[in-house]
């Protein structure tokens, strides 16, 4: 049975469909000797090559996620022309494909990072049609009052058009208390897209700064306590094809053991999001 090219080989773990559809674009795939076309279809049988580099494509292929707690002064990037440290140079290697990050974090952003090795799922998690959940605990200084608060929610303009939190919770203050005076408060905010800098611009067009920023819930996945910085956790078979299921994707039949991780395991699923024993986050210490 064939499949849309960019689909197949974003299956394998090469990269996301926008990725691939740039690389036949720019004729850097063929599919059995002739150069593909948008919108071309292959099968697993078929003889695809990137770069001159055969792919090897499985009929069944094991889905992999990694929950990353992400450290400050890491970047998300595969290479740093400035030798400074990225994530993946603490990931396991894949001895097939390549991991992906569901969107980045900046340098100074911490907290989780979904990688996975299925370009798809990747793709679908980051697209805005999916509208899924990107949950921050955020340290802002600032005068924020209930105003302030209600244009961040109701959405303000930015360099790259409207932007709005569709959650926006203060941290046991009194928000008109707050706005008296300039201090630092925590707040835990929601996005439904992953703009670059979203949330720190967001709070800069009312006057504000971000002191720290830390993703602690990405969809149903919440970040552990368990899992220390620039530590990561594998989610067992179960809980992935969990994940490619909320997004539309079929779970392939595959019956192999999925690896343990260098963290351990016992995740449990609550309140229909995935996480250890309840917990959805760090105690606020751990952010200082």
């Amino acid at each position: 049975m064939s499949e849309r090219l960019q689909k197949l080989l974003a299956a394998a773990g090469l990269g996301s469909r926008r990725q691939i559809e740039k690389w036949i674009s720019d004729k850097r795939v063929k599919v059995n000797g002739t150069l593909a076309t948008l919108g071309d279809r292959a099968k697993l049988s078929d003889n695809i090559m990137v770069d001159g580099r055969a792919i090897m494509l499985q009929q069944e292929q094991l889905h992999r996620v990694l929950i990353y707690n992400k450290s400050e002064g890491e970047l998300s990037a595969t290479h740093d022309p400035d030798d400074r440290p990225t994530i993946f140079q603490r990931l396991p290697r894949l001895p097939n494909g390549r991991w992906l990050t569901v969107g980045r974090l900046d340098i100074n952003t911490t907290g989780l990072l979904l990688v996975t090795n299925y370009g798809e799922l990747a793709h679908r998690l980051m697209h805005p049609s999916f509208a899924i959940e990107r949950e921050y605990l955020v340290r802002v200084y600032g005068r924020i009052d209930s105003a302030v608060v209600k244009r961040l929610k109701n959405g303000v303009e930015l360099e790259d058009g409207l932007a709005n939190f569709s959650s926006i919770i203060a941290h046991n203050f009194d928000l008109e208390e707050n706005s008296k005076t300039a201090c630092n408060r925590w707040f835990r905010v929601v996005l439904l897209e992953g703009r670059n800098r979203e949330v720190r611009r967001l709070f800069e067009s009312q006057g504000a700064k971000v002191s720290r920023l830390k993703r602690i819930r990405y969809g149903s996945v919440c970040l552990p306590s368990a899992v220390q910085r620039s530590k990561f956790l594998e989610l067992k078979l179960g809980q992935v094809n969990e994940l490619l299921l909320s997004v539309g994707l079929t779970p392939p039949r595959i019956h192999s053991k999925n690896p343990q991780s260098s963290e351990g395991s016992g995740m449990v699923k609550k309140k229909g999001r995935l996480g250890f024993d309840g917990r959805r986050s760090p105690r606020k210490r751990s952010q200082n």
